[in-house]
Protein backbone atom coordinates (compact mmCIF):
# COMPACT_ATOMS: atom_id res chain seq x y z
CA UNK A 1 0.00 0.00 0.00
CA UNK A 2 1.04 3.43 -0.49
CA UNK A 3 3.53 5.36 2.05
CA UNK A 4 3.08 8.82 2.09
CA UNK A 5 6.63 10.47 1.57
CA UNK A 6 5.68 13.88 1.01
CA UNK A 7 4.13 16.89 3.05
CA UNK A 8 1.34 18.73 1.62
CA UNK A 9 1.82 21.70 2.82
CA UNK A 10 2.54 23.32 -0.80
CA UNK A 11 0.11 21.02 -2.69
CA UNK A 12 -2.53 23.15 -4.97
CA UNK A 13 -6.31 22.97 -3.86
CA UNK A 14 -8.47 21.30 -6.50
CA UNK A 15 -10.62 23.67 -8.17
CA UNK A 16 -12.23 22.04 -11.07
CA UNK A 17 -12.67 18.58 -12.88
CA UNK A 18 -9.94 19.69 -14.71
CA UNK A 19 -7.43 19.03 -11.83
CA UNK A 20 -9.15 15.67 -11.29
CA UNK A 21 -7.72 14.84 -14.88
CA UNK A 22 -4.40 15.84 -13.93
CA UNK A 23 -2.90 12.74 -12.75
CA UNK A 24 -3.82 10.58 -16.02
CA UNK A 25 -2.96 13.25 -18.33
CA UNK A 26 0.35 14.10 -16.61
CA UNK A 27 1.42 10.50 -16.82
CA UNK A 28 0.97 9.95 -20.73
CA UNK A 29 4.39 9.55 -21.73
CA UNK A 30 6.11 8.93 -25.39
CA UNK A 31 7.13 5.10 -25.35
CA UNK A 32 10.86 5.77 -25.53
CA UNK A 33 10.11 6.97 -21.92
CA UNK A 34 7.75 4.18 -20.97
CA UNK A 35 9.35 2.12 -17.71
CA UNK A 36 8.83 -0.80 -15.70
CA UNK A 37 8.08 -0.26 -11.69
CA UNK A 38 7.96 -3.54 -9.98
CA UNK A 39 6.43 -4.15 -6.27
CA UNK A 40 6.62 -7.00 -4.26
CA UNK A 41 6.27 -8.05 -0.97
CA UNK A 42 7.60 -10.87 1.44
CA UNK A 43 6.44 -11.96 5.03
CA UNK A 44 8.99 -11.44 8.21
CA UNK A 45 9.40 -14.14 10.40
CA UNK A 46 11.28 -15.06 13.18
CA UNK A 47 13.95 -18.31 12.19
CA UNK A 48 13.68 -19.62 15.51
CA UNK A 49 9.76 -20.32 16.32
CA UNK A 50 8.66 -18.66 12.66
CA UNK A 51 6.33 -16.19 14.47
CA UNK A 52 6.13 -12.46 13.20
CA UNK A 53 7.72 -9.72 15.05
CA UNK A 54 6.24 -7.01 16.24
CA UNK A 55 7.44 -3.57 15.42
CA UNK A 56 8.82 -2.45 18.74
CA UNK A 57 10.42 -5.52 19.86
CA UNK A 58 14.35 -6.02 20.05
CA UNK A 59 15.16 -7.37 16.15
CA UNK A 60 11.54 -6.85 15.32
CA UNK A 61 10.41 -4.50 12.31
CA UNK A 62 11.98 -1.63 13.51
CA UNK A 63 15.81 -2.79 13.95
CA UNK A 64 15.02 -4.33 10.18
CA UNK A 65 14.42 -1.19 8.52
CA UNK A 66 16.76 0.83 10.41
CA UNK A 67 19.00 -2.23 9.73
CA UNK A 68 18.70 -1.45 5.96
CA UNK A 69 19.96 1.82 6.13
CA UNK A 70 23.43 0.76 5.72
CA UNK A 71 22.74 -0.03 2.40
CA UNK A 72 21.73 4.04 1.73
CA UNK A 73 18.29 3.73 2.70
CA UNK A 74 16.99 7.08 4.07
CA UNK A 75 14.40 6.60 7.02
CA UNK A 76 10.53 7.75 6.13
CA UNK A 77 8.76 8.84 9.54
CA UNK A 78 5.21 8.83 10.91
CA UNK A 79 4.55 10.37 14.54
CA UNK A 80 8.43 9.82 15.24
CA UNK A 81 9.02 6.05 13.99
CA UNK A 82 10.49 4.97 11.21
CA UNK A 83 7.73 3.48 8.88
CA UNK A 84 9.41 3.30 5.59
CA UNK A 85 12.81 3.99 3.54
CA UNK A 86 13.57 5.92 0.29
CA UNK A 87 16.67 5.29 -1.84
CA UNK A 88 17.33 5.08 -5.85
CA UNK A 89 16.05 1.46 -5.73
CA UNK A 90 12.74 2.87 -4.89
CA UNK A 91 10.60 3.02 -1.69
CA UNK A 92 10.94 0.25 1.12
CA UNK A 93 7.81 0.24 2.85
CA UNK A 94 5.36 -1.41 5.57
CA UNK A 95 2.01 -3.23 5.01
CA UNK A 96 0.08 -3.10 7.97
CA UNK A 97 1.30 -6.03 9.83
CA UNK A 98 4.80 -5.85 9.50
CA UNK A 99 4.60 -7.52 5.76
CA UNK A 100 8.27 -5.70 4.04
CA UNK A 101 7.71 -4.03 0.29
CA UNK A 102 10.15 -2.84 -2.18
CA UNK A 103 8.42 -0.76 -4.44
CA UNK A 104 11.04 -0.36 -6.83
CA UNK A 105 12.10 2.41 -9.17
CA UNK A 106 10.97 3.01 -12.70
CA UNK A 107 13.59 1.28 -14.86
CA UNK A 108 13.85 0.73 -18.33
CA UNK A 109 13.94 -2.99 -19.09
CA UNK A 110 13.71 -6.34 -16.94
CA UNK A 111 17.29 -7.18 -16.36
CA UNK A 112 17.81 -3.97 -14.36
CA UNK A 113 14.42 -5.27 -12.67
CA UNK A 114 15.31 -8.59 -11.82
CA UNK A 115 18.56 -6.70 -10.62
CA UNK A 116 16.98 -4.49 -8.49
CA UNK A 117 15.10 -7.48 -6.76
CA UNK A 118 18.17 -9.46 -5.83
CA UNK A 119 20.09 -6.12 -4.51
CA UNK A 120 17.10 -5.64 -2.05
CA UNK A 121 16.66 -9.49 -1.59
CA UNK A 122 20.52 -9.24 -0.67
CA UNK A 123 20.35 -6.53 1.65
CA UNK A 124 16.69 -7.79 3.59
CA UNK A 125 18.68 -11.39 3.84
CA UNK A 126 21.52 -9.82 5.34
CA UNK A 127 20.11 -7.37 8.32
CA UNK A 128 17.30 -10.93 8.64
CA UNK A 129 20.54 -13.06 9.32
CA UNK A 130 21.95 -10.54 11.78
CA UNK A 131 18.71 -10.35 13.59
CA UNK A 132 17.25 -13.77 13.31
CA UNK A 133 14.65 -12.72 10.96
CA UNK A 134 13.46 -14.91 7.71
CA UNK A 135 11.43 -13.96 4.42
CA UNK A 136 8.58 -16.11 2.87
CA UNK A 137 7.45 -15.42 -0.51
CA UNK A 138 4.16 -16.86 -0.25
CA UNK A 139 0.49 -14.82 -1.50
CA UNK A 140 -0.68 -15.81 2.10
CA UNK A 141 0.22 -16.95 5.56
CA UNK A 142 0.33 -20.54 5.55
CA UNK A 143 -0.27 -21.11 9.47
CA UNK A 144 -1.16 -17.74 11.30
CA UNK A 145 -3.95 -16.32 12.83
CA UNK A 146 -5.21 -12.78 12.82
CA UNK A 147 -4.45 -12.77 16.54
CA UNK A 148 -1.16 -13.54 16.02
CA UNK A 149 -0.05 -10.88 13.97
CA UNK A 150 1.47 -7.34 14.89
CA UNK A 151 -0.19 -4.15 13.61
CA UNK A 152 2.61 -1.59 12.57
CA UNK A 153 2.38 2.31 13.63
CA UNK A 154 1.09 3.71 10.31
CA UNK A 155 -2.35 5.89 10.51
CA UNK A 156 -3.81 5.23 7.13
CA UNK A 157 -3.95 1.44 8.69
CA UNK A 158 -5.34 2.01 11.99
CA UNK A 159 -8.44 3.95 9.98
CA UNK A 160 -8.46 0.93 7.27
CA UNK A 161 -8.88 -1.72 10.42
CA UNK A 162 -11.60 0.18 11.87
CA UNK A 163 -13.43 0.23 8.68
CA UNK A 164 -12.88 -3.10 6.75
CA UNK A 165 -15.52 -4.98 9.26
CA UNK A 166 -17.81 -2.86 8.53
CA UNK A 167 -18.16 -3.97 4.51
CA UNK A 168 -16.93 -7.17 4.18
CA UNK A 169 -15.64 -10.48 5.86
CA UNK A 170 -12.14 -10.78 4.77
CA UNK A 171 -10.50 -7.29 4.47
CA UNK A 172 -8.63 -7.50 7.81
CA UNK A 173 -7.17 -10.65 6.36
CA UNK A 174 -6.06 -9.35 2.95
CA UNK A 175 -4.42 -6.43 5.40
CA UNK A 176 -2.65 -8.63 7.95
CA UNK A 177 -2.43 -12.28 5.92
CA UNK A 178 -1.69 -11.59 1.99
CA UNK A 179 1.49 -10.29 0.06
CA UNK A 180 1.58 -9.73 -3.82
CA UNK A 181 3.45 -9.14 -6.78
CA UNK A 182 2.64 -6.50 -8.77
CA UNK A 183 3.44 -3.99 -11.60
CA UNK A 184 3.25 -0.72 -12.53
CA UNK A 185 3.39 0.37 -16.10
CA UNK A 186 3.06 2.86 -18.31
CA UNK A 187 1.03 4.75 -21.67
CA UNK A 188 1.17 7.17 -24.12
CA UNK A 189 -2.56 8.23 -24.49
CA UNK A 190 -5.89 8.06 -23.27
CA UNK A 191 -7.02 5.60 -25.76
CA UNK A 192 -3.44 3.59 -24.93
CA UNK A 193 -4.68 3.23 -21.83
CA UNK A 194 -7.89 2.20 -22.13
CA UNK A 195 -6.75 -0.66 -24.59
CA UNK A 196 -3.88 -1.80 -21.94
CA UNK A 197 -6.70 -1.31 -19.18
CA UNK A 198 -8.79 -4.18 -20.89
CA UNK A 199 -6.31 -6.14 -22.21
CA UNK A 200 -4.37 -6.39 -18.20
CA UNK A 201 -8.67 -6.59 -16.48
CA UNK A 202 -9.82 -9.77 -19.00
CA UNK A 203 -6.14 -11.61 -18.23
CA UNK A 204 -5.90 -10.58 -14.44
CA UNK A 205 -7.40 -14.27 -14.05
CA UNK A 206 -4.24 -15.97 -16.06
CA UNK A 207 -1.80 -13.77 -13.81
CA UNK A 208 -3.99 -14.97 -10.41
CA UNK A 209 -3.20 -18.83 -12.03
CA UNK A 210 0.37 -18.81 -12.89
CA UNK A 211 1.13 -17.20 -9.43
CA UNK A 212 -1.38 -18.89 -7.20
CA UNK A 213 0.42 -19.61 -3.84
CA UNK A 214 -1.91 -19.19 -0.95
CA UNK A 215 -3.26 -22.88 -0.47
CA UNK A 216 -3.21 -22.83 3.37
CA UNK A 217 -4.86 -21.51 6.07
CA UNK A 218 -3.93 -21.76 9.70
CA UNK A 219 -2.03 -24.30 8.68
CA UNK A 220 -4.95 -26.46 6.92
CA UNK A 221 -5.52 -26.36 2.98
CA UNK A 222 -8.51 -24.09 2.63
CA UNK A 223 -10.34 -25.09 -0.53
CA UNK A 224 -8.59 -22.56 -2.65
CA UNK A 225 -5.33 -22.76 -4.83
CA UNK A 226 -5.23 -18.82 -4.29
CA UNK A 227 -7.03 -17.78 -1.24
CA UNK A 228 -5.52 -13.74 -1.74
CA UNK A 229 -7.50 -13.73 -4.65
CA UNK A 230 -10.78 -14.96 -3.10
CA UNK A 231 -10.27 -12.44 -0.03
CA UNK A 232 -10.52 -9.59 -2.35
CA UNK A 233 -14.08 -10.93 -3.39
CA UNK A 234 -15.53 -10.23 0.00
CA UNK A 235 -13.34 -7.28 0.86
CA UNK A 236 -14.83 -4.08 0.04
CA UNK A 237 -17.24 -4.54 -2.87
CA UNK A 238 -17.51 -0.68 -3.71
CA UNK A 239 -13.98 -0.47 -4.21
CA UNK A 240 -12.67 -3.89 -5.70
CA UNK A 241 -13.97 -5.99 -8.75
CA UNK A 242 -13.42 -6.28 -12.23
CA UNK A 243 -14.63 -2.77 -13.24
CA UNK A 244 -17.42 -3.41 -16.05
CA UNK A 245 -17.22 0.31 -17.56
CA UNK A 246 -13.63 -0.37 -18.68
CA UNK A 247 -15.44 -2.34 -21.22
CA UNK A 248 -17.86 0.15 -22.44
CA UNK A 249 -17.59 2.30 -25.58
CA UNK A 250 -15.92 5.66 -24.60
CA UNK A 251 -14.02 4.60 -21.57
CA UNK A 252 -11.76 7.13 -20.80
CA UNK A 253 -10.46 9.16 -17.69
CA UNK A 254 -13.50 10.86 -17.24
CA UNK A 255 -15.36 7.41 -16.57
CA UNK A 256 -12.93 6.33 -14.31
CA UNK A 257 -13.15 9.72 -12.32
CA UNK A 258 -16.84 8.87 -12.30
CA UNK A 259 -15.82 5.98 -10.31
CA UNK A 260 -13.42 6.95 -8.56
CA UNK A 261 -15.33 9.57 -7.08
CA UNK A 262 -18.49 7.01 -5.73
CA UNK A 263 -15.63 5.10 -4.21
CA UNK A 264 -16.09 5.94 -0.47
CA UNK A 265 -13.18 7.54 1.15
CA UNK A 266 -10.62 6.41 3.82
CA UNK A 267 -8.69 9.44 5.12
CA UNK A 268 -7.30 12.73 4.79
CA UNK A 269 -3.48 13.53 5.44
CA UNK A 270 -2.76 17.06 7.24
CA UNK A 271 0.03 17.61 9.01
CA UNK A 272 1.97 14.50 9.39
CA UNK A 273 -1.45 12.47 10.57
CA UNK A 274 -4.11 10.91 9.23
CA UNK A 275 -7.47 12.17 9.71
CA UNK A 276 -10.93 9.55 9.97
CA UNK A 277 -13.36 10.02 6.93
CA UNK A 278 -14.05 6.55 6.65
CA UNK A 279 -17.22 6.15 4.28
CA UNK A 280 -17.74 9.84 3.67
CA UNK A 281 -17.90 10.91 -0.28
CA UNK A 282 -15.10 12.67 -2.02
CA UNK A 283 -18.07 14.42 -4.05
CA UNK A 284 -18.76 15.92 -0.20
CA UNK A 285 -14.98 16.63 0.15
CA UNK A 286 -14.97 18.63 -3.48
CA UNK A 287 -18.13 21.08 -1.92
CA UNK A 288 -16.45 21.45 1.16
CA UNK A 289 -18.62 19.84 3.23
CA UNK A 290 -16.32 16.35 4.97
CA UNK A 291 -17.24 17.34 8.47
CA UNK A 292 -14.01 16.42 9.68
CA UNK A 293 -12.65 19.48 7.76
CA UNK A 294 -15.42 21.60 7.67
CA UNK A 295 -15.30 24.15 4.63
CA UNK A 296 -11.92 22.63 3.40
CA UNK A 297 -11.86 22.16 -0.51
CA UNK A 298 -9.35 18.93 -1.37
CA UNK A 299 -6.05 19.34 -2.30
CA UNK A 300 -4.42 17.35 -5.14
CA UNK A 301 -2.53 15.23 -3.04
CA UNK A 302 -5.85 14.27 -1.52
CA UNK A 303 -7.14 12.85 -4.71
CA UNK A 304 -4.03 11.43 -5.37
CA UNK A 305 -4.65 9.57 -1.78
CA UNK A 306 -7.77 8.73 -2.04
CA UNK A 307 -6.76 6.67 -5.83
CA UNK A 308 -4.98 4.76 -3.86
CA UNK A 309 -7.65 3.44 -2.19
CA UNK A 310 -9.26 1.55 -4.50
CA UNK A 311 -8.75 -1.78 -4.69
CA UNK A 312 -10.00 -3.04 -8.56
CA UNK A 313 -7.77 -5.87 -9.90
CA UNK A 314 -6.01 -3.23 -12.19
CA UNK A 315 -5.86 0.13 -11.08
CA UNK A 316 -5.18 3.70 -13.04
CA UNK A 317 -3.52 6.49 -11.20
CA UNK A 318 -0.90 8.17 -13.24
CA UNK A 319 0.24 4.72 -14.54
CA UNK A 320 -1.53 1.41 -14.48
CA UNK A 321 -1.06 -1.40 -12.03
CA UNK A 322 -1.58 -5.16 -12.53
CA UNK A 323 -2.99 -6.03 -9.16
CA UNK A 324 -3.77 -10.15 -9.39
CA UNK A 325 -0.80 -11.76 -8.61
CA UNK A 326 0.51 -13.66 -4.83
CA UNK A 327 3.34 -13.07 -3.71
CA UNK A 328 6.25 -15.30 -4.81
CA UNK A 329 9.85 -16.34 -5.11
CA UNK A 330 12.93 -13.93 -6.71
CA UNK A 331 11.44 -15.48 -10.14
CA UNK A 332 8.54 -14.83 -10.05
CA UNK A 333 9.38 -11.59 -8.93
CA UNK A 334 11.30 -11.21 -12.06
CA UNK A 335 8.17 -13.01 -14.05
CA UNK A 336 5.27 -10.92 -13.48
CA UNK A 337 6.75 -7.89 -15.08
CA UNK A 338 8.24 -10.08 -18.41
CA UNK A 339 4.34 -11.00 -18.47
CA UNK A 340 2.95 -7.84 -18.49
CA UNK A 341 6.04 -5.93 -20.39
CA UNK A 342 5.56 -8.46 -23.34
CA UNK A 343 1.45 -8.13 -23.74
CA UNK A 344 1.54 -4.32 -23.06
CA UNK A 345 4.94 -2.47 -24.31
CA UNK A 346 4.39 -3.71 -28.07
CA UNK A 347 1.83 -2.65 -29.56
CA UNK A 348 1.74 -5.73 -32.11
CA UNK A 349 1.62 -8.19 -29.03
CA UNK A 350 -0.83 -5.89 -27.50
CA UNK A 351 -3.55 -5.97 -30.12
CA UNK A 352 -2.88 -10.04 -30.53
CA UNK A 353 -3.45 -9.98 -26.87
CA UNK A 354 -6.69 -7.97 -27.32
CA UNK A 355 -8.11 -10.68 -30.20
CA UNK A 356 -7.67 -13.29 -27.64
CA UNK A 357 -10.38 -11.80 -24.99
CA UNK A 358 -12.23 -9.10 -26.71
CA UNK A 359 -15.03 -11.05 -27.56
CA UNK A 360 -15.84 -12.51 -23.77
CA UNK A 361 -19.24 -10.89 -22.45
CA UNK A 362 -19.20 -9.39 -18.80
CA UNK A 363 -20.54 -12.40 -17.58
CA UNK A 364 -17.62 -14.50 -18.72
CA UNK A 365 -15.27 -12.05 -17.37
CA UNK A 366 -16.99 -12.34 -13.47
CA UNK A 367 -17.34 -15.82 -14.16
CA UNK A 368 -13.59 -16.28 -15.08
CA UNK A 369 -12.29 -14.17 -11.97
CA UNK A 370 -14.81 -16.28 -9.42
CA UNK A 371 -13.63 -19.68 -10.50
CA UNK A 372 -9.50 -19.14 -10.67
CA UNK A 373 -8.94 -18.68 -6.89
CA UNK A 374 -10.04 -22.41 -6.77
CA UNK A 375 -9.43 -23.84 -10.23
CA UNK A 376 -6.13 -21.68 -11.23
CA UNK A 377 -4.91 -22.70 -14.66
CA UNK A 378 -7.86 -25.70 -14.25
CA UNK A 379 -10.76 -22.71 -14.86
CA UNK A 380 -12.61 -22.35 -18.33
CA UNK A 381 -12.20 -19.32 -20.35
CA UNK A 382 -14.88 -18.37 -23.22
CA UNK A 383 -14.87 -21.29 -26.23
CA UNK A 384 -14.27 -24.35 -23.81
CA UNK A 385 -10.73 -23.90 -23.23
CA UNK A 386 -8.98 -23.96 -20.19
CA UNK A 387 -6.90 -20.88 -18.86
CA UNK A 388 -3.68 -23.57 -19.11
CA UNK A 389 -4.58 -23.61 -23.29
CA UNK A 390 -5.11 -20.09 -23.53
CA UNK A 391 -2.48 -19.00 -21.22
CA UNK A 392 0.21 -21.01 -24.08
CA UNK A 393 -0.90 -18.89 -26.51
CA UNK A 394 -0.52 -15.29 -24.27
CA UNK A 395 2.76 -16.64 -23.19
CA UNK A 396 3.80 -16.85 -26.80
CA UNK A 397 2.17 -13.07 -27.59
CA UNK A 398 4.07 -11.95 -24.54
CA UNK A 399 7.52 -13.65 -25.90
CA UNK A 400 6.59 -11.94 -29.27
CA UNK A 401 6.52 -8.83 -27.67
CA UNK A 402 9.64 -8.92 -25.56
CA UNK A 403 11.66 -10.20 -28.26
CA UNK A 404 10.33 -7.09 -30.11
CA UNK A 405 11.64 -5.00 -27.72
CA UNK A 406 15.06 -6.39 -28.12
CA UNK A 407 16.78 -5.14 -24.85
CA UNK A 408 19.77 -7.09 -23.97
CA UNK A 409 21.85 -7.64 -20.90
CA UNK A 410 25.88 -7.30 -20.90
CA UNK A 411 25.61 -10.99 -22.09
CA UNK A 412 23.37 -10.80 -25.51
CA UNK A 413 20.15 -12.49 -23.58
CA UNK A 414 16.76 -10.44 -24.53
CA UNK A 415 14.48 -10.56 -21.58
CA UNK A 416 11.96 -13.21 -22.66
CA UNK A 417 14.02 -15.85 -20.46
CA UNK A 418 12.34 -14.37 -17.24
CA UNK A 419 9.08 -15.99 -18.89
CA UNK A 420 10.58 -19.50 -18.19
CA UNK A 421 9.29 -19.73 -14.77
CA UNK A 422 5.94 -19.44 -16.53
CA UNK A 423 6.06 -21.72 -19.26
CA UNK A 424 7.51 -24.59 -16.64
CA UNK A 425 3.86 -23.99 -14.68
CA UNK A 426 1.66 -23.93 -17.89
CA UNK A 427 3.51 -27.03 -18.77
CA UNK A 428 3.31 -29.03 -15.84
CA UNK A 429 -0.41 -27.57 -15.55
CA UNK A 430 0.02 -26.82 -12.09
CA UNK A 431 0.09 -23.97 -10.57
CA UNK A 432 2.70 -23.14 -7.00
CA UNK A 433 -0.05 -24.01 -5.06
CA UNK A 434 -0.70 -27.17 -6.45
CA UNK A 435 2.64 -28.26 -5.98
CA UNK A 436 2.51 -26.86 -2.28
CA UNK A 437 -0.26 -29.13 -1.74
CA UNK A 438 1.22 -32.48 -3.25
CA UNK A 439 4.45 -31.64 -0.87
CA UNK A 440 1.56 -31.27 2.11
CA UNK A 441 -0.44 -34.33 1.61
CA UNK A 442 3.16 -36.41 0.49
CA UNK A 443 6.39 -35.80 2.51
CA UNK A 444 5.38 -32.81 4.49
CA UNK A 445 2.85 -35.54 6.55
CA UNK A 446 -0.12 -32.83 6.94
CA UNK A 447 2.13 -30.22 7.95
CA UNK A 448 2.77 -26.86 6.86
CA UNK A 449 5.84 -25.83 8.76
CA UNK A 450 8.16 -27.71 5.82
CA UNK A 451 6.91 -24.73 3.69
CA UNK A 452 9.02 -22.07 5.49
CA UNK A 453 12.47 -24.01 4.42
CA UNK A 454 11.10 -24.54 0.74
CA UNK A 455 9.64 -20.89 0.57
CA UNK A 456 11.93 -18.69 2.11
CA UNK A 457 13.99 -16.07 -0.09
Amino acid sequence: MTTRTDSDRLDPTIESREDLLRPFVKGEKPKADWRIGTEHEKFVYRVSDHRAPSYDEPGGIRDLLLGLTEFGWRPVEEGGKVIALSGPDGTVSLEPAGQLELSGAPLEHLHQTCAEAGRHLDQVKTVGDRLGLGFLGLGMWPDKRREDLPIMPKGRYEIMLRHMPRVGTLGLDMMLRTCTIQVNLDYASEADMAQKFRVGLALQPLATALFASSPFTEGKPNGFLSYRSHIWSDTDPARTGMLPFVFEDGFGYERYIDYALDVPMYFVFRDGRYIDVAGHSFRDFLRGELSALPGEKPLLSDWNDHLSTAFPEVRLKSFLEMRGADGGRWSRICALPALWVGLLYDQTALDAAWDEVKHWTLEERQSLRDTVPRLALDAAVPGGETLKQLGERILDIAEAGLNARAAHNAAGDNESGFLDTLREIVARGASPAQILLDRYHGDWKGKVDPIYDEMSF
